[in-house]
């Protein structure tokens, strides 16, 4: 992000003017009263004069991070200096968005709490600890973790759980998101605490194929798999197709089996009946929701402004996609829902807000 350099600079010019011309005549009362978020509304920020140009990772076409990325980049980029580059690329998201930050291949990339936050920890298995990753945004729905069968194939086998596949080795066939999304991680972590890893299903004369969502409904559709286990939020397009294409089933899971996901990062959460059509009950899943993730070299205009941006339109994040509908601002700070740590910029607007500390 080499075009941010002179940003920098002018905004530490302008800081050093406020102080001197604005702060230094004031009483002690004066300044107290400005200081209060309670009392006053946030400053405006830097302004940016410098064009900027800034990668976005998500993922493809036809997911909820797609939607929610398109929507972010329409309300910065109208506030971004004439020659500006806000550029939305389907290079990834979710499991791999902290490591495509922390690689260098993006500014900005959409991923998730839980496994933000094993990448910054350099928890993950074979994979390096992801370094300058930082957080903007968390909280910004509450996906579930969805398990669907075919009722074609639930007639036949009478099976009700991934416990029921794995205890009777069964042939299943596995429609799953390519490897790098969240989806995939919680189609394995599911399999792995019923007692089964993809080599074991191959093993058995299963198959399990990463394809895209919108292959993934087709195969359903198709009768060229049995079952898919996704992590998405309610109104996901390719799955609100798949109910509306293909005769299928939900299944949740046992509290202990919960406590097994809990094990590994996920959160209990319960898809309320109606959630998807055909869904008739209460199922018992697991969440961690979306968390827009920066560089540590990010400028803090370039963060502060995105962080604003985000805050203070979710009617308009909202009417592009419902599921942000549980997105809380004044909660989107928090360790939890963001996982890595604040950007500086995002930090300032929140407790300018009067949202943090």
């Amino acid at each position: 992000m080499k075009k941010f350099t002179s940003i920098t600079a002018i905004s530490v010019l302008l800081c050093l003017v406020v102080v001197f011309l604005g702060w230094s005549g004031g009483t002690k009362e004066e300044k107290k009263a400005t200081s209060s978020p309670a009392t006053q509304a946030p400053a405006p920020g830097p302004k940016l004069t410098s064009p900027v140009t800034i990668r976005f990772a998500t993922m493809s076409l036809g997911t909820s991070m797609y939607v929610y990325a398109s929507t972010i980049t329409q309300l910065v980029q109208p506030e971004l200096p004439k020659g500006s580059s806000f550029d939305v690329q389907t290079t990834g998201g979710g499991v791999s968005a902290p490591y495509l930050i922390a690689q260098g291949k993006a500014d900005l990339a959409l991923g998730n709490a839980a496994p933000a936050r094993w990448a910054v920890e350099g928890t993950v298995l074979g994979r390096p600890k992801a370094e300058g990753v930082t957080a903007l945004v968390g909280g910004m729905d509450a996906p579930y973790i969805v398990i669907i069968f075919t009722d074609k194939f639930v007639k036949k086998t009478g099976f009700s759980s991934v416990a029921d596949i794995v205890k009777a080795k069964y042939p299943v066939r596995v429609a799953v998101k390519t490897v790098g999304g969240l989806g995939e991680v919680a189609c394995r972590h599911v399999f792995e605490i019923a007692g089964a890893t993809y080599n074991d299903i191959k093993s058995w004369g299963g198959t399990v194929s990463h394809v895209a969502p919108t292959e993934i409904v087709s195969m359903l559709r198709d009768d060229k798999a049995d079952i898919t286990i996704d992590h998405v939020p309610e109104g996901q397009a390719a799955i609100t197709e798949l109910t509306m294409t293909t005769s299928v089933q939900f299944f949740g899971l046992t509290a202990v089996e919960q406590d097994k996901m809990a094990q590994l990062g996920w959160d209990k959460i319960v898809m309320p009946k109606g959630t998807w059509k055909g869904q008739d009950k209460d199922l018992l899943t697991m969440s961690t929701g979306i968390v827009l993730l920066a560089s540590a070299s990010m400028p803090e205009e370039v963060a502060y402004l995105i962080t604003k941006k985000i805050c203070e339109n979710k009617k308009t994040l909202v009417d592009a996609h419902a599921a942000i509908s549980v997105f809380d601002p004044k909660t989107a700070w928090m360790p939890a829902k963001v996982g890595a740590p604040l950007h500086p910029g995002a930090a300032r607007y929140y407790r300018e807000m009067g949202y943090m500390k």
